[in-house]
């Protein structure tokens, strides 16, 4: 018999004052990177389920073949936080001083879908699917993943 997949959870302790990425999707199955810069009251309960996934995806979207130019609608600082998506992911970066406020910093013209991903992390991402459409100019993200403009 095969053994169960170790998920270690994340503490939020471990989230303080350190970049922490985390991903979601939206409600029509695009990714998104955020990066909560050691807010950990922005990062959603289920992004701390399992360190192992959470890593897996980071590496599943970090080793995609680029496919398309940067895109950071602001230019400057968020030019070199476009790797994502140039490989199809949006990217959210968080907006300091404002707990679980993210401003959108890239957006891929071909983003990619959770239907592309891997079984094992398309279920990780079922418990990240926000009520949102990813390209909207802020978002503000919870504890619990819900998500307003």
């Amino acid at each position: 018999m095969g053994e169960s997949p170790v998920h270690t959870v994340i503490t939020r302790e471990e989230l303080r004052g350190v970049e922490f990425d985390w991903f979601a999707a939206d409600a029509h199955g695009h990714v998104a990177q955020f990066m909560a810069a050691g807010d950990e009251g922005g990062v959603p309960d289920a992004a701390l389920a399992s360190e192992e996934l959470l890593e897996a995806l980071h590496v599943w979207i970090d080793t995609r073949p680029e496919t398309e130019p940067p895109n950071a609608p602001a230019g400057g600082f968020d030019e070199h936080l476009t790797p994502p998506q140039r490989r199809g992911a949006y990217v959210y970066d968080r907006v300091m001083e404002q707990s679980g406020v993210y401003r959108l910093v890239a957006a891929p013209r071909t983003p990619f879908t959770v239907d592309d991903l891997p079984e094992h992390l398309r279920a990780y991402l079922q418990g990240l699917t926000l009520d949102v459409t990813f390209g909207e100019a802020r978002l503000r993200v919870g504890v619990t993943g819900v998500a307003a403009g």
